[in-house]
C-alpha cells in the first residue's frame, strides 16, 4: 500500500481508502446497500487494516451510526492504524439535515460515543449548503472542536464538483470530497482538480466505481435489493451506465470483475491532486482486491486519456447524479 498526503493536514492516508457507507446496513426508502452481514463487515474491515488500508470513510448517517459503530469495534486496540473521516449535517436519512453550531456538536460527541474514540481524524460537512460554509458559526465550532482536540481537521464532503469549489474559495476547506470515476470526470473537466492543487488542499474521490457498475458485473438482468438506493434510478440511467462501463473497461483492455475494479481505481489514482480513493467495501475479498490497485498504480497515460475522450463525446447523465 502507498500512502499520499492529506493536503497541507499533516495526516497521511493510504491512497485506497474503505467507503463505509455499505456496511452501515439497510435504512429506510432507497437510502442504501440494502441488507448487510455484520459478522462479514467486521471481517472486511479488519482485512483492510492488515492490508494497510488507513482512511476510512464514514458518516453519521450510514446506517444511521451503525456503520461508525462497526468501524470503532473493528479499530479497537488499533486505534493508532486508522484515519477516520466522518461527517456531520445528517444523522438520519428521514430527518432534514442539521448543519447549525449545536448540531455540528452534538453530532461530533455522538460519533466519538460510537467509534468510541476521543478524537476524530477529519469532520466533514455533509453536503452543506453554501450558506452554512459562510456562516460565521461554522467556523466557529469547527475551529472549537479542533482546538478541544476532538478533530485533527475539518472537510466537506459535496454535492457535486462545483460545491467543492465553492468550499475550497469561499471557507478555505483544507479537504474536499466528491464523485469522481471513469463516468464521472467533471472533477476534471470543471476544474477541481486544479483548484485543489491551488489551494494546497486534500480531495477525497469517492464513488470510484459508479456504485458497481464500473465493476462490469452489473447487467441487464441485475436486481437490486430491497433498500438498495440504485433500484431508484431510473431503467434510461442504469442502461446508459452498464453500457458505459462495458465500454470504458474495454478501452482499459480489462475484462469484468477483479480487472475492471483495479482499472478504474488506477484511473483515479493517476491523478496526483487525489489523497485517496474510498471504494465502497462489504466483503474481505473486495479489500484485497481493491489494495492491489496501489501496488500496481496509475493507468498508462494513454488509457487515462481515452477515457477522457470517451466521456468528452458522451453523457454518461441521464438522471440528476446523487451524492452519498
Amino acid at each position: 500500500m502507498k500512502y499520499r498526503k492529506l493536503g497541507e493536514t499533516g495526516i497521511l492516508v493510504s491512497e485506497v481508502g474503505f467507503g463505509a457507507w455499505g456496511i452501515g446496513g439497510r435504512t429506510a426508502g432507497a437510502t442504501s446497500y440494502g441488507d448487510t452481514d455484520d459478522a462479514q463487515s467486521l471481517r472486511a474491515l479488519h482485512r483492510a487494516l492488515d492490508l494497510g488500508i488507513t482512511l476510512f470513510d464514514t458518516s453519521s448517517a450510514y446506517g444511521s451510526g451503525h456503520s461508525e459503530v462497526l468501524i470503532g469495534r473493528a479499530v479497537a486496540g488499533r486505534r493508532g492504524e486508522a484515519v477516520i473521516a466522518t461527517k456531520a449535517g445528517y444523522d438520519d436519512w428521514t430527518k432534514p439535515p442539521d448543519f447549525s453550531a449545536a448540531a455540528i456538536r452534538r453530532s461530533t460527541e455522538l460519533s466519538l460515543k460510537r467509534i468510541g474514540t476521543d478524537y476524530l481524524d477529519v469532520l466533514q460537512l455533509h453536503n452543506p449548503p453554501s450558506d452554512v460554509l459562510a456562516a460565521g458559526e461554522t467556523k466557529e465550532v469547527l475551529a472549537s472542536l479542533a482546538a478541544e482536540g476532538k478533530i485533527r481537521s475539518w472537510g466537506v464532503s459535496a454535492k457535486n464538483p462545483a460545491g467543492a469549489v465553492e468550499a475550497l474559495r469561499g471557507a478555505g476547506a483544507p479537504i474536499v470530497q466528491a464523485n469522481f470515476n471513469m463516468m464521472d470526470v467533471r472533477v476534471v473537466t470543471e476544474g477541481l482538480l486544479d483548484e485543489v492543487g491551488r489551494h494546497g488542499a486534500a480531495f477525497i474521490a469517492r464513488t470510484p466505481l459508479c456504485f458497481g457498475f464500473l465493476t462490469g458485473t452489473i447487467d441487464r438482468s441485475t436486481v437490486f435489493a430491497a433498500g438498495d438506493h440504485r433500484a431508484a434510478w431510473s431503467r434510461a440511467q442504469l442502461d446508459n451506465w452498464i453500457d458505459g462501463a462495458r465500454d470504458l473497461i474495454s478501452a482499459a483492455s480489462a475484462t469484468p470483475g477483479r480487472e475492471a475494479v483495479l482499472s478504474a481505481l488506477r484511473f483515479c489514482l493517476s491523478f496526483g491532486t487525489v489523497s485517496s480513493v474510498i471504494p465502497g467495501v462489504l466483503h474481505p475479498a473486495e479489500a484485497e482486491t481493491n489494495a492491489q490497485a496501489s501496488e500496481q498504480g496509475a493507468l498508462p497515460a494513454d488509457v487515462v486519456e481515452k477515457v477522457l475522450a470517451i466521456n468528452a463525446t458522451r453523457d454518461f447523465f441521464v438522471s440528476p447524479i446523487r451524492a452519498s
